[in-house]
């Protein structure tokens, strides 16, 4: 066996990024950009109004005090004129400020009388309320650097500038494959001998709170040939492949078998950590594959901790659990050997365990926002003392 650290430090060298693609912009949030993107014009590409108002030639007013007006201007307007000397144009939030005039007024702060603008703003300066031509971004400026985050922010940025479509690190797509003769569907009735099947919905769950989501499950019995098709179908259809049970030493688990037969490396084959012992990652290419144990709390515990940083190399998106130091609510111990993480409810200052850690309980899973990790060498861990505490997802 290897260790927990030992076993992170190999999945992150031997997972790489996909191949970036071209996405419509719409589709691209919470992607990470493959490319610098630089504006291709000026933004604006005009002095615009930037409020309701008046716009005019400052000097103008402070020799003249008062202003003709002339017109008005809205928004979209795409008239174009000079602004006589002396006048002034009512104009609205968003609009071009015509040639002849450097400074707009806030219909707040003037008065007209007999087609004269008076305006009542000791402290206007020239060029107020005016976004000048190429304020945003000027044409050839990079707009955003490549492995920047496209956040809703981004997307907006991006779609001001005019861009349509974006070079980016794609989500990848994921096969869950569950093994065992033993598992019944939810909602049908269990006949002696079974239990209900939670895996692919805890992980489709997991995928789906991480916006992975090209999912494909697979259901097979403890058949090796059954274990075999499925995992060549997933390997053609998927970056990503997981399976869950028959990945241990008796007489059942065929995921050894299936992915020898199917051209997987093995890189390792159990860590020493509870839950998740027996945890088998290989790769067919650059397709990483995971066989997760098949106790329900051992294969959510070994999805975010393993699979998930996998994910995170192949889309360079920072989707890791965030890891914080805390102090423990009540003392723990443990024997050496094994790294192990508890499920715990992290309240803003202290970290408790809860009751229920065995690994195929999953109700203290279910209210848990954290998991506590105690580090192979460490027996007891005393009240008060700090502890890695990793973040579940809200």
């Amino acid at each position: 066996m290897i260790s927990v650290t030992e076993a992170k430090k190999i999945i992150s060298e031997s997972v790489s990024s996909l191949l970036p693609v071209v996405l419509p912009l719409k589709q691209a949030a919470g992607l990470v950009l493959a490319e610098d993107i630089y504006a291709s014009t000026d933004i604006p590409v005009f002095p615009q109004s930037s409020m309701d108002g008046f716009a005019f030639c400052f000097a103008d007013w402070q020799k003249n005090k008062k202003l003709k007006i002339t017109g008005k201007i809205a928004a979209g307007n795409s008239e174009s004129f000079t602004l006589a000397p002396g006048n002034a144009v009512r104009i609205f939030t968003g609009a071009a400020v015509p040639a002849g005039a450097d400074t707009v007024v806030m219909q707040e702060k003037i008065k007209t009388a007999d087609g004269e603008l008076i305006i009542e703003d000791e402290w206007l300066q020239q060029g107020a309320n005016v976004r000048p031509e190429g304020s945003e971004i000027k044409a050839g400026a990079l707009a955003l650097e490549k492995e920047t985050t496209l956040s809703p922010a981004a997307i907006g940025f991006l779609a001001g500038i005019g861009i349509p479509a974006v070079k980016v690190y794609p989500n990848p797509s994921v096969s869950i494959i569950v093994t065992g003769n033993e598992l019944q569907e939810p909602g049908k009735p269990l006949q002696y001998g079974q239990v209900y099947e939670s895996n692919s919905f805890s992980l489709i769950a997991a995928l789906q709170q991480l916006h992975i989501l090209q999912q494909q499950v697979y259901h097979v019995t403890d058949k090796p040939e059954e274990v075999i098709s499925a995992l060549e179908n997933a390997l053609q259809q998927s970056d990503l492949v997981m399976l869950t049970g028959g990945i241990s030493v008796g007489d059942y688990d065929f995921v050894l078998q299936a992915a020898t037969q199917c051209g997987v490396e093995k890189i390792f084959h159990k860590v020493k950590q509870r839950p998740g012992k027996p945890l088998y990652f290989g790769k067919k290419g650059d397709k990483p594959v995971f066989g997760l144990p098949g106790n329900p709390s051992s294969v959510i515990t070994c999805f975010y901790q393993f699979v998930v940083p996998a994910m995170e190399k192949l889309s360079k998106r920072k989707i890791t659990l965030q890891m914080i130091k805390a102090p423990l609510s009540k003392s723990f111990k443990k024997a050496a050997g094994l790294t192990h993480f508890l499920k715990a409810v992290y309240d803003g200052n202290t970290a408790t365990p809860l009751s229920a850690q065995e690994s195929y309980r999953l109700s203290s899973f279910a209210t848990a926002n954290c998991l506590v990790q105690v580090n192979e060498e460490v027996t007891i861990v005393k009240e008060g003392e700090l502890v890695d505490v990793h973040l579940l997802p809200a």
